[in-house]
């Protein structure tokens, strides 16, 4: 899972992720935004998962983030679209709505945000 931070005209905080966790960059720029309480509550989340069958998740405005001791999965709230409203012959694109990745990546990614963050 590559990405890259950078700033935007504003002075906000955006990242980029590679193809196939853009999701995962959408979750940053439009959940987080810069409110690092929001990734604390995600790191404790992890702590309190690990070694368990548990399952937590956060539902956002836009996005909604779910996480089991392994696994981070980052989706899209829009994502509850009926297949069947389709015209037929078409299919819904959600590759930039839904990303899985490894916790500890994903506590990498948030570890590597905080330090943009406070870095400049």
């Amino acid at each position: 899972m590559e990405y890259e931070f950078l700033r935007d005209l504003t002075g906000q905080v955006k990242v980029r992720m590679s193809m196939g966790h853009e999701a995962v960059g959408h979750w940053f720029n439009e959940e987080v935004q810069g409110d690092l309480a929001l990734l604390a509550e995600v790191e404790a989340a992890a702590q309190h998962l690990k070694g368990s069958e548990r399952q937590w998740q956060r539902v956002g405005h836009e996005y909604t983030l779910w996480m089991d001791a392994e696994e981070v999965m980052i989706r899209a709230n829009q994502l509850a679209f009926d297949n069947e409203e389709l015209e037929e012959g078409m299919n819904y694109y959600d590759e930039e709505s839904l990303a899985f990745c490894g916790v500890e990546d994903f506590l990498v990614v948030i570890a590597a945000w905080r330090a943009f963050l406070q870095g400049h």
